[in-house]
């Protein structure tokens, strides 16, 4: 299975640390590397990375890390990357084949959520969501986060940053099929602006959102400095299959 990771946005909450996003180093290791070996880890035997601010670096980073691994990695550039995140996604789904893992850059996952979100796949389900109900946790930052509504079968009712009322958070990380970039496309084509989330929406109105809780398990959003402190301190024990194997190669 491929994984697809958007990296293509500028990171302004992060710009005091480093002008690239994906390429800040947590602990000695760059943010999408870690990502990358993650995926690996679980059970990815390709990636793609939608690449945008400062293309020219992380794809030459990109180019690096597949020759010294061994990892298949195909970057897809987006012309304007400033444009809502979902333009991301439905340029890499492009390059995907078939049904894939879908992560974003800035979010760290301990191997076995990605591990089970892959083994979610169904006919019943259009594209599959990491929430964790741990809503109050110190690890999410609550002027950022995208908030869940469930129904009682797990499947998403309301998803956004704004919403009302809700019960988990998006952990930012997918299983998506060909669904997902065709509800952007449906969801731009009738007015909205075009967020993964907009897509996210259409397909749960359908009864296509389906979600995984993460259930304890650990992950985080590097978003900001904050985030980026305590991702120096968690992330070594918490990502060993991806530090060890960064630090082996």
């Amino acid at each position: 299975m491929d994984a697809l990771i958007i990296a293509a946005g500028y990171g302004s909450r992060l710009q005091e640390l480093s002008a690239s996003k994906p390429l800040t180093m947590v602990a000695g290791i760059r943010l999408i590397e870690l990502g990358i070996r993650q995926a690996v880890a679980a059970g990815i035997t390709r990636v793609v990375v939608v690449t945008g601010h400062m293309a020219d670096e992380l794809e030459a980073f990109l180019a690096d890390l597949s020759q010294r691994s061994g990892i298949e990695i195909a970057p897809v550039r987006l012309t304007d990357w400033s444009t809502p995140n979902g333009f991301s996604v439905m340029a890499g789904a492009q390059a995907c084949h078939g049904d894939y893992l879908l992560m974003m850059a800035d979010h760290m996952f301990e191997v076995e959520i990605l591990r089970r979100l892959i083994a979610q796949g169904s006919p019943e389900r259009g594209v599959t969501l990491a929430i964790d109900r741990d809503i109050t946790s110190p690890l999410v930052d609550p002027d950022d986060a995208t908030w869940v509504k469930l129904d009682e079968a797990g499947r998403i009712q309301a998803i956004g940053k704004t919403i009302p009322d809700y019960d988990a958070v998006d952990c930012g990380a997918f299983l998506a099929t060909p669904e997902l970039a065709a509800a952007i496309e449906a969801a731009i084509g009738a007015g909205r602006p075009g967020s993964l989330s907009d897509g996210m929406q259409r397909l749960a109105d359908a009864g296509r959102a389906q979600t995984m809780d993460v259930a304890g398990l650990w992950w985080m959003d590097v978003d900001d400095p904050r985030a980026h402190a305590l991702a120096t301190v968690e992330a070594p024990v918490r990502l060993a299959p991806g530090y060890s194997a960064a630090l082996a190669g």
